[in-house]
């Protein structure tokens, strides 16, 4: 009768490790996207940078997938976000460059739009429309946006907490994001105040002030830092959600200017970097010290909140059942004091004005991408599969088995992420960017082909071979009409009249 009863005690022992084991396979997975703002293709270590550490992003791609070939959805913030979210291209968006829906007032007042929510933020997102927060909220997962949103102003329908997020916490504004120490934030729709005074971006040091003196730059250095205060939001969402499967959509404001960060992190690269020459304000935002070891440490400082994440993770038992996917907007910047060529930002490509960002070539598109999906994402694997923005929403989809609409531009790359064999692949990718007089580009295979100075008429098509020139040196339009005229064509066929003004090519016929 004792044996009898141990062994039932044993089946049921065991029955009850199956079903739990059972249950934790079929358990949706956690999903952290990680989006930085303006962090260039070779600035972190596993992309060959040198001079910039990146220990804990790096470990994930040694514990994930690295790509090779990922796309943003546009060169500059607001449309990037918009493609993110829609799973459309330039071509078929609502939102296609940075739109300060200046017709509301003195929007570029920092102070009046600090006080004033009718001038903060930008051109809203349609509330019709689906986003990728409603994708995931729809297949039951607790949806989260924290860091900087862009696509509609705080009393307007394109706030995050009406197109598809539970949570919001960060900056509605992008131009309010040009201060890392602000005066406030957003918490869902309630406005946060902050322990910072009001400096407006290009404020100037005081006059006299010795320029190599650490102290002359004091003011531009508060109290509540924006990135430490959304960190704390994030692993707060993280612990509050730990028992239901979550979405968390991280835009950092980081490595975006200004440059601001702890002075610990400034330190240790100046320690590394020797002494260096002031940036003194003369090309926007604010001035710093050490500008190279301030934009460095403001990387590292990323890395060390991506570190803590995982961590947190690991410690909620959460790690192997989350997906962390870690990229950036758009390509390195020119202006602030950051200096690309010294970090060589868009390594291997080129980190001259026109290359980067607000520009269509490879600098300023082709952006880094990391996947980490303990057990299902092979360690350690690269993939040169080619990718945008408006492929995360199908490729979220099908992994959560939910449903996107039929009209988006984007496949999803879940097959390449599992090792699978099945992967679809674009005939091209399509951009368009009413901005920087006038882009568009197609990735059509290893052939780029790019249109710039629509506005002043030219309607000339320059045409790379990125297999042979990835730098996008080379022109060989002459070389090859056929492929000129393929690229020509794709280029009519993808562009839709813009709705909004602002956002019209009229060389496109607009």
């Amino acid at each position: 009768m004792k044996r009898l009863y141990k062994n039932f005690v044993f089946a049921l022992l065991a029955f009850l490790a199956f079903s739990c084991q059972s249950q934790k396979e079929e358990q949706k997975p956690n999903i952290i996207y990680i989006l930085a703002d303006d962090l260039g293709y070779g600035e972190l270590g596993v992309y060959g940078q040198e001079k910039i550490q990146t220990p804990n992003i790096d470990a994930l791609a040694g514990e994930g997938m690295l790509f090779t070939q990922h796309y943003s959805g546009a060169p500059v913030c607001a449309p990037a976000r918009y493609m993110l979210m829609t799973g459309k291209h330039a071509g078929h968006a609502r939102i296609r460059g940075n739109d300060e829906w200046k017709e509301r007032g003195d929007v570029w007042d920092f102070e009046k739009a600090v006080n004033d929510p009718n001038l903060e933020g930008q051109r809203p997102i349609l509330n019709s429309t689906v986003t990728l927060g409603e994708v995931m909220h729809n297949a039951g997962y607790k949806t989260g946006v924290v860091g900087k949103w862009g696509l509609g102003a705080p009393l307007t329908e394109g706030i995050p907490t009406k197109n598809g997020f539970d949570f919001f916490y960060g900056y509605n504004c992008q131009r309010q994001a040009h201060q890392l120490y602000p005066k406030h934030l957003w918490k869902n729709e309630e406005k946060v105040w902050l322990n910072n005074d009001i400096i407006a971006p290009n404020t100037k040091l005081d006059e006299g002030a010795d320029i190599k003196d650490l102290a002359s730059y004091k003011k531009y250095d508060q109290v509540d830092y924006a990135p430490a205060l959304m960190q704390k939001e994030v692993i707060n969402f993280i612990e509050e959600n730990k028992d239901s499967p979550f979405f968390m959509y991280y835009a950092t404001p980081i490595p975006h200017l200004p440059l601001q960060v702890p002075h610990e992190y400034v330190a240790k690269y100046l320690k590394l970097f020797g002494e260096e020459e002031p940036y003194v304000g003369n090309r926007g935002y604010f001035p710093n010290r050490y500008p190279n070891a301030a934009y460095a440490g403001m990387i590292s400082y990323l890395d060390d909140q991506v570190g803590e994440i995982v961590q947190k993770l690991k410690d909620l038992d959460l790690y192997d059942n989350t997906i962390i996917v870690f990229t950036s907007d758009n390509g390195p910047t020119y202006l602030g004091g950051v200096d690309a060529e010294y970090f060589n930002s868009a390594r291997p490509f080129s980190n001259d004005y026109g290359r980067t960002k607000g520009f269509t070539h490879e600098g300023g598109i082709r952006v880094p991408m990391i996947v980490s999906w303990p057990g299902k994402i092979e360690a350690g694997s690269k993939s040169d599969h080619v990718s945008a923005f408006w492929d995360v929403m199908p490729t979220f989809g099908e992994l959560v088995k939910q449903g996107v609409p039929e009209d988006i531009d984007g496949l999803s790359f879940l097959p390449t992420l599992l090792g699978e064999k099945n992967q679809k692949n674009h005939e091209f990718l399509y951009w368009e960017f009413p901005a920087y007089q006038g882009q568009q580009a197609v990735r059509m295979g290893d052939w780029k082909g790019i249109r710039k100075n629509i506005f002043k008429g030219n309607m000339k098509l320059e045409l790379y071979d990125l297999s042979k020139d990835p730098v996008e040196l080379n022109d060989v339009a002459d070389a090859n009409p056929d492929i000129v005229k393929k690229i020509e064509s794709i280029m009519k066929s993808e562009h839709t009249p813009a709705e909004i003004e602002r956002f019209k090519i009229k060389q496109l016929g607009d």
